[in-house]
C-alpha cells in the first residue's frame, strides 16, 4: 500500500502546470472505440484511472500506445465485447464502453462499475437513454447485457437528473444512431463539452454545447482525429484551496477562465481573491481567510450542483480551506450522501466542525490542525487530507494514497515544487 508522509505548517510558493482533465480523458478513451481509425489524444494525464481504462480497452483487442502525455488508440478490430468483472469494478467509466461496443459489435457484456465510494451512483439514466434509442438491455441479473437487433434510432430524451456520465453515454450511442437525438436536462460540464468536441472532430454532428439541451444528428461512420485535452479545473481548484489554506502564493498555468467563475465566487465568500488570466491563475500570498456573512449577518451556505454551479468534486478541498478561515460557514453537499463523512478525520485533527447530517457540515475557524495518521477514502477527500496535513504542524501520514493518485498526476512533484515537504512511502 502506498502512503504519503507530509510535514506541514509551512508557507508554500511557486507555480505549476495543471494536468489534462481526468474526467475528459476517460470518456474520450471510450469514444475511440467508435471508429476503426487511429485517434490521437494529447495532454492525457498519466494517472491510475487512465491506466486502468487503457487496460480495459487493451483487453478488448484494441491497439494502445501511451507515452509522455500522448495517447494513440486504434480499434481496428475488437476481439471481444465482454469486459472482465475485475476491470469493471476498478473504475466508474468502464460503463461508458457499453455504447461503443454496442455500436461496433451489436452487443456488450459488462458488470456494474466501480469508482469512489461517495454514496449511491445511479445507472437508471444510462438504461433509460440506451433503451429509448432502441437498445435491448438485460440488467435484472449480472452481468449486464446490452444488444441491438437493428440500428439505433434518434429520439428526444429528458434526463431526470443532469448526470454527467449518462449524458456522455448517450452521446456515445447517439452519434451513430439514425436521425436526430435531443438530450434535454443534459449535463454541461467542461468535460462533457470536451468529449463532444472530440466526437465532432471524428465526424459527429453535435450542437447545443454549453447548454442543457444537446442535439445529435447521427452519421454513418466516424473517422480518426487529433485532440488536445484542456487543463483539469478540479486539479487547479484543489491547488487553489491548498494556497488559500496555507496562506501561500501560487501561479497555475494551463487554465481557461471560463471554467473558474463559480470557483472564484466561492473563494470570494472566504474573503480571498485570485486573478483569472487567459492561460493562468494567480493567487497572491498575504491574504487572510475570513468568511463573509450574508445579508442580515446570516451564516453563508456553500453548496454544489450541476454545472455551472460549484462542482461536487471541489467540496472536500474547500471544507479544509474553510477550517483555516475566520468565521462560520455551512457546506451543503447535494450530490452524494457519503462525501461529507471524511470530515471525521478533520475533527480528529482539531477542526471545529459539526456534521449535521450526511449532506451538511458547519465549519467554524480558524482551527489549529494537528498532525495525524489517516487513510484516504476517495480521490477528492484524499486530496483534502493532503491539504490538511500541509496546514498541520508536524508529521502526518496518509495511507491508501493510491486512491489519490487515481486523479492527480505527479502530485508529490507538484507539491514539492511549491516547497511542501511530502514523500511517497
Amino acid at each position: 500500500m502506498t502512503s504519503f508522509r507530509i510535514n506541514g505548517g509551512k508557507e508554500l510558493s511557486g507555480e505549476l502546470r495543471v494536468s489534462g482533465n481526468k474526467n475528459a480523458a476517460l470518456p474520450m478513451i471510450a469514444a475511440t472505440l467508435l471508429t476503426d481509425k487511429e485517434v490521437l489524444l494529447k495532454n492525457v494525464p498519466d494517472i491510475l484511472d487512465v491506466r486502468v481504462m487503457l487496460e480495459i480497452v487493451s483487453s478488448l483487442g484494441v491497439d494502445v500506445s501511451f507515452d509522455n502525455g500522448e495517447l494513440r488508440i486504434k480499434a481496428e478490430s475488437i476481439k471481444t465485447n465482454e469486459i472482465p468483472r475485475l476491470l469493471c469494478s476498478k473504475i466508474r467509466t468502464s460503463f461508458l464502453l457499453g455504447a461503443p461496443l454496442l455500436q461496433r459489435t451489436g452487443k456488450c457484456v459488462l458488470w456494474p462499475p466501480g469508482g469512489d465510494i461517495i454514496g449511491r451512483r445511479r445507472l437508471d439514466a444510462h438504461f433509460y437513454g440506451l433503451r429509448t434509442l432502441g437498445a435491448e438491455l438485460s440488467v435484472d441479473n449480472l452481468p449486464f447485457v446490452f444488444s441491438r437487433s437493428a440500428k439505433l434510432r434518434g429520439r428526444e430524451l429528458f434526463l431526470d437528473e443532469a448526470s454527467v456520465t449518462a449524458t456522455e453515454h448517450i452521446l456515445l450511442a447517439a452519434v451513430l444512431a439514425e436521425g436526430r437525438t435531443v438530450i434535454r436536462n443534459a449535463a454541461s460540464e467542461p468535460h462533457v463539452k470536451s468529449l463532444a468536441e472530440l466526437l465532432n472532430k471524428m465526424g459527429a454532428k453535435i450542437s447545443g454545447l454549453d447548454s442543457n439541451t444537446i442535439y445529435i444528428d447521427g452519421v454513418e461512420a466516424l473517422h480518426g482525429a487529433e485532440h488536445c485535452i484542456e487543463g483539469d479545473h478540479i486539479e487547479a481548484g484543489s491547488f487553489l484551496a491548498l494556497a488559500a489554506a496555507t496562506g501561500s502564493k501560487i501561479k497555475i498555468n494551463g487554465t481557461s477562465p471560463r471554467n473558474y467563475w463559480m470557483i472564484r465566487r466561492v473563494f470570494e465568500k472566504m474573503g480571498v481573491e485570485m486573478t483569472l488570466n487567459s492561460d493562468h491563475i494567480y493567487f497572491p500570498d498575504g491574504q487572510s481567510l475570513k468568511i463573509e456573512p450574508e445579508h442580515g449577518n446570516a451564516i453563508p451556505i456553500i453548496s454544489d450542483g450541476p454545472w455551472p454551479q460549484l462542482p461536487t468534486d471541489m467540496m472536500s478541498c474547500l471544507i479544509v480551506a474553510a477550517t483555516q478561515a475566520s468565521g462560520t460557514v455551512m457546506f451543503f453537499e447535494k450530490m452524494f450522501e457519503s462525501r461529507i463523512y471524511f470530515v471525521d478525520r478533520l475533527i480528529m485533527m482539531g477542526a471545529n466542525a459539526i456534521v449535521c447530517d450526511p449532506h451538511r457540515v458547519v465549519i467554524s475557524g480558524p482551527a489549529r490542525l494537528r498532525a495525524s495518521e489517516m487513510s484516504s477514502p476517495d480521490i477528492r477527500a484524499g486530496m483534502a487530507m493532503v491539504i490538511a496535513a500541509l496546514c498541520a504542524e508536524g508529521e502526518s501520514v496518509i495511507h491508501n494514497a493510491d486512491m489519490i493518485l487515481r486523479g492527480y498526476e505527479g502530485l508529490v512533484d507538484k507539491v514539492s515544487a511549491l516547497g511542501g515537504l511530502i514523500e511517497k512511502i
